[in-house]
């Protein structure tokens, strides 16, 4: 039943009625322009195709321009791929009419190939990393794929009955994985809204629930304790600006953590623009509070535990308030996030700029010292709780993202046969990570006994 493909080691076997072309036998190079009115399509490693909501700030940080003429068009059941980030699975079938960059390559497809299949085929890990290897790294951070080594990529490709069949068994498998996933990351979701609200509550309420409150001055934070005093962004932060530190590590600010040591040995990490000059890149030195201005809306912010540079378009500040821990805490704390989201302007779509005159006018809510390095404790002790179940999941959605992963390959490089399999009535389940959560499982809800347990 099986043959071995002995110049194609990553195969092992394979079915012996299968046929292995080379994807310029498959894909056909397409250009058409001149489509402006046309909905903008993006191209994710997650997903694949997408609609791009150009009003969504965060999904659209990346540059759009107003001329869009130059912008290539994509049909549904086209062929569509970011070539610099060909290497990390960015490309995909697209199901939509629209426009992606120019930089984008765009192919038709074969008309005798199941389109369902070639995308879940094309899109798995074998074939991903064929085309990291056929992309070259120009520069840090910067991979290009050569149109010439993608032509000559294999592809395993099974009678067209069959592959009919791996496409409903692959939906049928992967709706059930993808249930379990989404439970689990609506689970995560309820638990890290429960830890940041801890800390919203910390550095907005205090401790005490019996202490005297009054008016913050602030409509939608309402009261906040009474011997609290409030003072604005202006008198704490005092902008700085030195270069010429290009022998400094690279640091990064992400909403995530704040700022971090940027790896630039990890070209996933690093698929954003370093140039080989960083002598106009700016210093942060340890205990200053740095600020990606433009993602400033998400709580791209915080206290540097490092020394380094970041990039010149960066704000950088001395920070005049001596419990620096309480307050990184409070300065990326919901509250403070919705702050700098009011003071960012959107200039066009997908740019968002922080407004130095609005941010300096942001209150800031300061507690008496000895409260401040009290609700510094209680925040240490309380975030691990959350920290430790959030992880405890994530790992558990790993696992099954890597099974799901799996599954996926074995059935399209045809080491799974399923010709036989009879598929069952099911209903038909998304991956949350774009589609949003789903309303099927009443398995949520028990996060905080989680927690305590």
């Amino acid at each position: 039943m099986n043959r071995t493909t002995d110049n194609l080691t990553w195969l092992g076997t394979i079915p012996k009625h299968w046929k292995i072309v080379k994807l310029r036998h498959i894909l056909s190079p397409y250009s058409e322009k001149n489509h402006p009115e046309m909905p903008l399509l993006s191209v994710v490693r997650e997903k694949g195709v997408i609609v791009r909501n150009v009003d969504d700030k965060e999904e659209n940080h990346n540059y759009v321009p107003e001329d869009l003429s130059g912008y290539k068009l994509v049909k549904r059941g086209q062929f569509a791929m970011n070539k610099m980030k060909a290497w990390q699975g960015s490309y995909g079938v697209s199901q939509f009419n629209g426009i992606v960059s120019p930089a984008y390559y765009v192919f038709d497809v074969l008309s005798n190939i199941n389109i369902d299949f070639f995308n879940q085929a094309i899109r798995s890990q074998p074939y991903v990393n064929y085309f990291g290897q056929a992309s070259d790294g120009i520069r840090v951070g910067q991979w290009d794929l050569s149109i010439q080594r993608m032509k000559e990529i294999p592809f395993l490709l099974p009678p067209i009955s069959e592959q009919d069949q791996i496409v409903r068994f692959l939906s049928w498998k992967v709706s059930m994985v993808n249930h379990l996933i989404n439970t689990k990351r609506r689970k995560i979701e309820a638990i890290d809204a429960m830890k940041r609200s801890v800390v919203s509550h910390a550095v907005t309420r205090g401790l005490n629930p019996d202490v005297p409150m009054k008016y913050s001055g602030v409509k939608w934070l309402g009261d906040i304790p009474a011997h609290w005093d409030t003072v604005k962004l202006r008198q704490l932060l005092h902008p700085v600006s030195v270069k010429n530190h290009p022998e400094l590590p690279l640091l990064s600010v992400v909403r995530e953590q704040g700022v971090i040591i940027r790896d630039i040995t990890d070209k996933e990490a690093n698929h954003n623009f370093i140039p080989d000059d960083l002598s106009n890149y700016k210093m942060v030195e340890k205990g200053q509070f740095a600020m990606n201005k433009m993602k400033a809306w998400q709580g791209s912010y915080g206290i540097s535990d490092y020394t380094g540079i970041v990039s010149p378009a960066y704000f950088i500040f001395d920070v005049s308030f001596d419990n620096l821990e309480y307050f990184h805490y409070a300065i990326r704390s919901n509250v403070y996030v919705n702050f700098f989201a009011q003071a960012s302007d959107g200039i066009r779509v997908g740019q968002w700029d922080l407004q130095m005159d609005k941010m300096k006018e942001i209150p800031f809510i300061a507690p008496p010292a000895d409260e401040q390095t009290a609700i510094v404790d209680y925040i240490k002790r309380m975030l691990p709780k959350y920290d430790v179940a959030i992880d405890k999941l994530t790992e558990e959605v790993a696992v099954l993202e890597e099974y799901k992963a799996k599954l996926i390959a074995d059935v399209v490089t045809g080491k799974v046969d399923v010709r036989e399999i009879q598929i069952p009535a099911y209903d038909y389940v998304e991956d949350s990570t774009f589609a949003g959560t789903n309303s099927d499982d009443e398995e949520t809800g028990n996060e905080q006994e989680e927690i305590n347990e």
